[in-house]
């Protein structure tokens, strides 16, 4: 062979080698990534041309799937819209997917793993795809009753089992109807979105879960008097309740809510700072105990983490290394501490439950198009934030609160019911957040509450928690255990 000919056998066989990598590349490196891609028309009408498997809840679908006379094979649709929005999320064409939609598309859509030997059946026997059901923990009289009670105010609402962790009850409003997003008319579709998210109040962010933290107020009570508790404080031992307390290192003089004052002689047990929820007892108890132990508590209960539900929850927070002042208003939830509702209701939850802390969860099982269980999920223990005896006695001032304290509007006839209220300020403009926390029946816990209502709600400036937020824990409580 001469030497051109060479040259071009060699030029050639690099050509070769070099569209044997690029194709090998783009066929096994880069197809996940390919397939995924939402600019990728075929992926789509593919998973499209499948039925999608039904979001459950109490036995009934709250998302479905229809075929349509279209390109896409099958239409998404939404029963009870708004009022699960937030739970099952948008599966769109143009913007994909959110909430359980997207948290459980591979079971949704027949692609998981745990669903290989359905496929494997479908491909021998000839049977349509279909994807599986998702069945979640939701339980439908908690979740209106949450959607009732919070009427037209924003906020959210969350229900848990504190024995297992399930999720009863997901609320947040301002609600949307995910069937505007789920068509295929891109224009309409896009004008929908955009409608949605100019309009007033967020209405696609989940509140509950994953929306804006906010201020928890005196809620976080309870993590400071666990702190207390654990650090070996008793439920009847006297602190400092001063009318006013001077925060160090300011001019600043902190107050109680409206002036009051919580007890004649300027000291009470740390169950009656609970009670009547003092605001300067607490500060004083967190500058005694300092912001490291409280932060450490907080961990504890679950600050600082973002919660798989199977959707991301946002982190709680509680700021590192306070100085003396805000380390004071850090403890009665002021400050920069910021909580999600979720995350107030783990706390009462892991009280409820002896001090045990159970991972929050909202599938309960994964059916196949035969109806067998795929998966399912086992209950499991996330921590032991505080003691059993920390948690009794928690317990036990949690009660006071609603029998004599500020929760009274929380009362159930004939069941024990333990709450803490929340009132926080966001700025001297704007009206407080309305908050509630809760278990019931105290003595057999089968449901535990957290209710924000944003600036008051209905109120406004004259709020409080156990005005406006301890009714709709009730009428949630209620709706479970009757």
């Amino acid at each position: 062979m001469n030497t051109p000919l060479r040259r071009l056998a060699n030029v050639t066989i690099v050509m070769f080698l070099a569209l044997m990598m690029t194709s090998t590349w783009v066929q096994f490196v880069r197809a996940p990534d390919l397939n995924s891609d939402g600019r990728n028309v075929r992926t789509l009408y593919r998973e499209y041309d499948n039925s999608r498997g039904p979001i459950v809840v109490g036995g009934d679908s709250i998302a479905s799937s229809a075929p349509v006379d279209t390109p896409f094979g099958y239409q998404r649709s939404y029963t009870q819209a708004e009022l699960y929005a937030h739970v099952t999320g948008y599966y769109s064409v143009i913007y994909g997917r959110s909430g359980i939609e997207q948290a459980m598309n591979t079971e949704l859509n027949g692609s998981a793993d745990s669903l290989f030997y359905s496929r494997l059946q479908d491909l021998i026997t000839g049977r349509q795809p279909q994807g599986a059901a998702v069945e979640l923990t939701i339980d439908p009289a908690a979740q209106q009753a949450a959607w009732d009670a919070l009427g037209d105010q924003r906020g959210a609402v969350v229900a848990l089992d504190p024995t297992t962790g399930a999720i009863l009850a997901m609320v947040s409003k301002p609600s949307y109807d995910p069937n505007l997003l789920a068509g295929h008319t891109t224009s309409e579709v896009t004008e929908n979105w955009t409608a949605l998210n100019e309009a007033d109040g967020q209405p696609l962010a989940n509140r509950a879960i994953a929306g804006n933290t906010y201020p928890p107020g005196s809620v976080f009570k309870l993590v400071t008097a666990a702190a207390a508790l654990e650090d070996g404080l008793a439920v009847d031992e006297q602190i400092p309740a001063p009318d006013e307390l001077p925060l160090p290192l300011s001019s600043a003089v902190l107050g109680n809510f409206g002036g009051a004052s919580c007890s004649s002689s300027g000291t009470q047990t740390l169950g009656d700072a609970l009670r009547v929820s003092c605001n300067t007892a607490f500060a004083q108890l967190g500058l005694d105990l300092g912001a490291e132990l409280i932060g450490e508590q907080a961990e504890a209960f679950g600050f600082g983490t973002r919660f798989t539900v199977p959707m991301e929850s946002a982190e709680s927070y509680f700021p590192p290394d306070p100085d003396a002042p805000s380390t004071a208003l850090s403890a009665i939830g002021q400050y920069e501490v910021r909580v999600t509702p979720l995350q107030v209701a783990m706390v009462s939850a892991a009280i409820a439950n002896g001090g045990t802390q159970m991972s929050p969860y909202l599938v309960d099982s994964v059916r196949s198009q035969d109806l067998d269980v795929v998966t399912e999920t086992s209950p499991s223990e996330l921590g032991q934030p505080i003691s059993p005896e920390t948690a009794a006695a928690l317990q036990e001032m949690m009660l006071g609160v609603v029998a004599d304290g500020t929760g009274r509007a929380a009362q159930i006839p004939g069941v024990q019911v333990a709450g803490k209220t929340g009132t926080a300020e966001t700025s001297s403009d704007v009206p407080p957040h309305a908050w509630f926390t809760s278990f019931a029946p105290a003595d057999d816990p089968q449901i535990a509450v957290a209710v924000i209502v944003e600036n008051g709600g209905t109120l406004g400036s004259e709020a409080t928690g156990g005005a406006v937020a301890a009714p709709i824990a009730r009428a949630v409580m209620q709706a479970v255990l009757e």
